[in-house]
């Protein structure tokens, strides 16, 4: 897993937030309106609306993911140094970012915060508190949408399952122990003021299982 260019990383860790967003949106979307039609006995219209809240989770999983990414973009330039094997004869170049310096075959030396550990981090927790669902929600077996509902759980878990080998593999292999650090200290506060703090309050997506705290939570589920 030294290698940048190993399938898990390629395919999946560079295009982390896609993989979440697009295995979250058909789980949050169905479970959020069969959650207000069985345990608040709202109508279609109202489930529908409830499902457009919770599903405004993403909108800001998304401005979490872009804003972050850009500020450690940001820093990054903001920090470093080009370093370019130019003869001694040419005159030395100054390069902004980091991208003018690699199209000059140059080598930046930066503040890079790992956006991986950020990443993974809260993709994790953020897969992890949306399926709690399932702890309050009541599907009929024979029902198409528990197949559904099943498959998506399945297919989450197997990706948070990649998201936190790959969270390991970054610890051990990539960046300095700083840029790690802050990387998954990043992701659990981006987690923590939205799930444990603003999701509380009124105005906001809420959470997946409203006014239940998670330590009396029992699992009700079965698949």
């Amino acid at each position: 897993m030294q290698n940048k260019r190993n399938v898990l990383n390629v395919y999946f860790v560079k295009v982390a937030w896609a993989w979440t967003f697009w295995l979250l949106l058909p789980f949050i979307g169905v479970t959020a309106y069969l959650f207000a039609k069985s345990k608040f006995l709202y109508g279609p219209t109202k489930s529908i609306l409830t499902a457009l809240r919770r599903l405004s989770t993403l909108l800001v999983g998304t401005a979490v993911w872009y804003v972050c990414t850009e500020l450690f973009v940001y820093i990054e330039n903001l920090t470093g140094t080009c370093s370019t094997s130019t003869k001694l004869s040419e005159p030395h170049q100054l390069y902004a970012t980091k991208q003018e310096c690699h199209r000059n075959n140059g080598i930046w030396d930066g503040f890079d915060i790992s956006g991986h550990c950020f990443l993974l981090s809260y993709c994790a927790l953020m897969i992890v508190e949306e399926m709690a669902v399932l702890e309050g929600l009541s599907v009929d077996r024979n029902s198409r949408l528990r197949a559904v509902i099943n498959g998506l759980f399945v297919s989450l878990c197997f990706l948070t399952m990649i998201w936190v080998f790959m969270f390991l593999c970054t610890t051990v292999y990539f960046h300095d122990f700083i840029q790690k650090l802050l990387g998954a200290l990043i992701g659990l506060a981006a987690w923590y003021a939205t799930y444990r703090v603003w999701y509380l309050k009124p105005f906001s997506p809420g959470l997946p299982l409203p006014n239940i705290p998670l330590s009396s939570k029992k699992y009700s589920y079965s698949r």
